[in-house]
């Protein structure tokens, strides 16, 4: 069982991205230089919030997940989807099948980010692009201070789950083996950020849900009396910008995996 089958319902409500953004970056990929009607891979494809503006609009779209629970809910949002439960460290497709594989805040939770990669390359034809995706927010926004905070909390405990920089190991191990990378911005927005809203949202994160149940209340409870000193209640709302960032490499002949 998948840490995120538990949380697939409430995936989206908590991690939506704004309404128009999935179709924004929907034609940023199409635009990518590739070629018509690609076939296209979406690793971590999860409950579909990238991944169903390319089935509504009939591309030839593959999404993998590991968890049923969030394929489930694909699914049943999108009935006709193309979906494959399987490990993206063991991908049940033959060499050379796709014309791109789209990574979307999947490498940020991988330590074994490097099978992945090698995988997701050898499912890749040459000249293929893969393509990095996540939602960058500000340094100094709501969450970011959160995030820094709890994981302040979390070392005063001994316990150390954001110490590891996966996605900057990955992302530095790709540059190496796919040079030059093409750097996008797909898409940018404002929206409110509340201490609250990351209190509900990270509750269920990859790596802090894993956590005993204990360790969970006592650093929320922590994290939630730091956050009503520091912003003067838990629902004060700040408007922030983000972004949608995209980084393109492209796989050629001869290379290593």
């Amino acid at each position: 069982m998948s840490v995120y089958d538990g949380m697939a319902a409430q995936f989206d409500r908590r991690r939506a991205l704004p309404a128009g953004v999935p179709e924004t970056i929907r034609d940023t990929v199409l635009r990518a230089g590739l070629p018509p009607q690609p076939r296209l891979l979406d690793l971590g494809a999860g409950s579909g919030r990238i991944g169903r503006p390319f089935v509504l609009a009939g591309d030839d779209y593959t999404g993998v997940d590991l968890s049923v629970g969030m394929l489930r809910t694909f699914s049943d949002r999108q009935p006709g989807a193309r979906l494959v439960q399987a490990d993206g460290a063991s991908l049940p497709f033959a060499a050379a099948t796709f014309d791109a594989a789209l990574l979307v805040q999947v490498l940020s939770g991988v330590p074994g980010w490097r099978h992945l990669l090698a995988e997701t390359m050898r499912v890749l034809r040459p000249g293929g692009a893969l393509l990095a995706g996540r939602v960058v927010a500000p340094d100094d926004g709501v969450d970011a201070l959160m995030k820094t905070q709890l994981a302040v909390i979390l070392d005063a405990m001994d316990i150390h789950p954001y110490r590891d920089k996966p996605r900057d190991d990955a992302l530095s191990w790709l540059g190496r083996q796919m040079p030059d990378p093409v750097v996008l911005t797909a898409a940018a927005w404002t929206a409110e950020r509340t201490p609250r809203a990351f209190l509900e949202r990270h509750g269920n994160g990859a790596r802090f849900s894993v956590l005993p149940e204990p360790v969970k209340r006592d650093a929320l409870r922590q994290l939630g009396d730091w956050a009503e000193e520091t912003f003067g209640s838990l629902d004060a709302a700040c408007p922030e910008d983000f972004r949608f960032e995209l980084i393109i490499h492209r796989l050629q002949q001869g290379i290593e995996t």
